[in-house]
């Protein structure tokens, strides 16, 4: 009798740590599920160095980043030109950068656009191939493609034949970002080299310049490529704040070919 009264008088410890023990399973599943779903919206925001260099091992031929001690960086600007480019080119000035701007041909196609491109090589900066508009160059059939990467290339031809300056290497960037093996090998067969990035503020979508150069500084290392676009206000802020800090720290920051010569 008094063993069984001793037992019930021990019930409530033993359930309150029972409790506790179901708490803690409740908030490790909840933690568990939450880091499963978390992760992989992560690793795209802010991709981890080893999966950089899985993808460059992965697709040799597409330029990611490059291996290299040097602390040096390439600078790319997509969407160009706009009403922002001059600005951009004022503040790459003010730092003594060049950088590879990437032309969409749908907005290169007035006087004071094509005069845009000239001064950019004047400059010394690189113009690069990103087809004639603002869309998924994936979901492009091969022939359209084509098409669209030929014109742009005559707009570049023109620009720099307008600097009186040789034409650059020939570098692509599909719209958004994607690419498949029938693209590559698409792109390849006209002489281009495609180029990603390593280093990417998801600048389209996040309007804060100031969140975008913290994004950009945390990820920077020797041999990256900095993917970040014309066509916004924010671009121009978020640069002056960069590139000072860039130096500050030892990096040379130059275009793709700049870059590539470190290989």
């Amino acid at each position: 009798m008094l063993r069984t009264h001793r037992r019930i008088l021990r019930w409530p410890a033993l359930l309150r740590r029972r409790a506790r023990r179901n708490r803690m399973a409740t908030l490790l599943l909840a933690f568990t599920v939450s880091l499963i779903f978390i992760f992989p919206f992560y690793c795209i925001y802010k991709p981890p160095n080893l999966l950089i260099r899985y993808f460059q091992h992965r697709w040799p031929d597409v330029l990611f980043h490059v291996s290299t001690s040097a602390k040096v960086v390439a600078l790319t600007i997509d969407d160009a030109p706009s009403a922002h480019t001059r600005e951009i080119m004022d503040v790459l000035r003010e730092n003594g950068v060049t950088a590879t701007f990437f032309i969409i041909g749908s907005q290169a196609a007035g006087t004071e656009q094509r005069e845009i491109l000239r001064d950019l090589v004047r400059e010394g900066h690189e113009l690069g191939n990103h087809a004639m508009r603002d869309e998924p160059a994936r979901a492009l059939s091969d022939e359209v493609l084509a098409t669209q990467i030929r014109d742009v290339e005559a707009v570049i031809r023109e620009a720099y034949a307008a600097a009186e300056s040789p034409a650059p290497p020939k570098y692509f960037r599909p719209g958004s970002g994607f690419f498949s093996e029938r693209m590559l090998k698409n792109v390849k067969g006209l002489g281009y080299r495609l180029v990603l990035g390593s280093i990417y503020p998801h600048d389209p979508q996040i309007s804060f310049w100031r969140i975008n150069a913290r994004h950009v500084l945390s990820m920077l290392r020797p041999g990256g490529v900095v993917i970040c676009h014309d066509r916004r206000s924010w671009t121009a802020p978020m640069l002056r704040r960069v590139l000072p800090e860039m130096s500050r720290r030892g990096y040379q920051v130059t275009t793709i070919t700049g870059l590539l010569r470190e290989v």
